[in-house]
């Protein structure tokens, strides 16, 4: 594991030489190859050193994390073009993915609080340096009070942790069964903000609106996802109160995302409605993980990895028009289809799978979470198919409103895709498509 942090480390160097923008991309590439024909025990813990080690779960994140990041620089090409400070981005891009790659793999809980807060700051700086609008500030510090705020509790819970248990090694915790009400809420706010779950979720549409499209990327596709990591690390010792407590969180995870599948009828920006429809996911995802049975997290775990490359080429999307139109506005963004007839397929491809259609990987992880839902309590189904129709719902809105209709008069100059756009847009879609092929791995896993 030690070998890959050493990789990216010596990455850094070559972001400040000259017309080192590809060359950078190309090395995560032959990283990413590297990493994933490590060879692994599914069933446990392998790799184990003193701070290292990796499961299946850290595996499957970490390789998403390399991914995103390889696609945030493809999709970052206008800051090279225009010249905007690209070798600082590099810099932030690799010191995102070594922070990223640290919070996956490591196996002490202190350390994985450092680093877990350690990826706010790279990414307040891809927002605030790299974002569009004026309100960009106001949104970093929503990102960093929230996920602050929340976390402090966190930090002082690991503490307690250790000092009952002189032990806060993730392998070895779940031995332990800690019953205490003030320990659970102070470890799981934190992550619940992150995911974010429904009332803390005030942060994320705010970002993204703000952040360039690298930045709301690794927003979508990693960060919320470090929510649902902590979670599953952390309820393995906290079983017995979270099986007191869960149906608090699981109703207001359910009736919070059928209440932003409504909000999202209501945008009029497109990254806006695309944000609103990941809290509206992640609270499935938050469903899953707290019934706590063996349906809910490896659906919860899929359905991670589906939506991180869904959302992220969601995301690439919105900027393609954006980097034509000059604005993310429904009402400027509409007749697309005279004018980027290739570029619909592709709105169409991935708004299908943010729809859950098949073969996506959204709709193994939805199966599995309305699966173990359902076995929970069987009310559970009301809000789970309000949801689920709500999804292929908004989905659909979107896609219609911005491809028929009667396009912006406005408009005077317009280009169609260019290869690196489309090469982008596969990259994000092939994966999520073939990867049910492979889903038994995550069955055998736990």
């Amino acid at each position: 594991m030690m070998k890959f942090i050493f990789m990216i480390i010596f990455m850094i160097p070559l972001c400040f030489k000259k017309n080192m923008f590809w060359m950078v991309q190309m090395c995560m590439f032959i990283m990413f190859f590297f990493f994933m024909n490590l060879s692994l025990n599914i069933n446990n813990f392998t790799n184990i050193s003193y701070f290292y080690s990796c499961d299946l779960m850290s595996f499957g994140l970490i390789m998403l994390s390399i991914w995103i990041c390889v696609l945030m620089i493809m999709a970052s090409e206008n800051l090279l073009k225009v010249n905007f400070y690209e070798n600082f981005f590099l810099f932030n891009v690799l010191l995102l993915l070594l922070m990223l790659y640290l919070t996956f793999s490591v196996m002490n809980l202190f350390l994985f609080y450092l680093f877990f807060e350690g990826s706010l700051i790279p990414t307040l700086m891809l927002i605030i340096g790299w974002g569009y609008q004026p309100e960009r500030i106001q949104a970093g510090m929503y990102l960093l009070f929230y996920t602050l705020f929340a976390s402090l509790p966190l930090l002082m819970g690991i503490f307690f942790v250790f000092n009952e248990m002189n032990c806060i090694m993730i392998y070895f915790l779940k031995f332990f069964n800690l019953n205490y009400y003030m320990l659970y809420l102070c470890m799981i706010l934190a992550f619940l903000v992150k995911m974010p779950m429904y009332l803390t979720h005030l942060w994320l549409p705010k970002a993204h609106v703000e952040a360039p499209v690298s930045g709301s990327m690794i927003l979508a596709g990693i960060m919320l996802k470090l929510g649902g990591y902590g979670l599953l690390r952390v309820l393995i010792f906290l079983q017995e109160i979270n099986m007191k407590m869960n149906y608090f969180w699981v109703v207001i995870s359910l009736m919070g995302g059928f209440y932003i599948s409504l909000k999202c009828f209501c945008q009029v920006d497109m990254k806006s409605l695309i944000a609103y429809s990941s809290v509206a996911h992640m609270s499935l995802v938050i469903g899953g993980i707290m019934v706590m049975n063996y349906w809910g997290f490896i659906g919860s775990y899929l359905l991670m990895i589906g939506h991180g490359l869904c959302s992220s080429g969601m995301f690439c999307l919105a900027n393609i028009n954006y980097e034509r139109l000059n604005s993310r506005s429904l009402m400027i963004n509409k007749g697309m289809l005279s004018f980027m007839p290739s570029m619909s397929l592709w709105w169409f491809l991935l708004l299908s799978s943010n729809m859950a259609a098949p073969p996506s990987l959204n709709l193994m992880g939805e199966i599995m979470l309305i699966n173990s839902l359902i076995s929970w309590s069987n009310f559970s189904m009301i809000f789970l198919s309000l949801i689920s129709f709500f999804s292929a719902g908004y989905s659909l809105y979107l896609y219609s409103y911005i491809q028929h209709g009667k396009y912006y008069y406005g408009i005077y100059t317009f280009y169609v895709g260019v290869s690196r756009e489309y090469l982008l847009l596969i990259l994000h879609w092939l994966p999520l498509n073939i990867l049910i092929l492979k889903v038994d791995y995550s069955m055998i896993w736990f």
